[in-house]
């Protein structure tokens, strides 16, 4: 695991920890890395399930 350091706005950082219900900074901002991450999978999959699902005109005359 890496170290960072960084700037974090406390109002953010508060409001974070009373939702996620983490004890600490630490535990405050991995989740929310998880949970960001998390969406970004579950997005990923909608659009290729979107795509699967699409009823697509035939291509073979595409391009003549």
């Amino acid at each position: 695991m890496a170290k960072r350091l960084i700037d974090i706005d406390e109002s953010s950082l508060q409001a974070a920890q009373a939702e996620l219900g983490t004890p600490t900074i630490k535990a405050t901002v991995n989740e929310a890395l998880r949970l960001a991450g998390g969406r970004r999978k579950e997005n990923v999959h909608y659009a290729f399930q979107t795509l699967a699902d699409a009823s697509l005109l035939d291509r073979e005359t595409a391009w003549r």
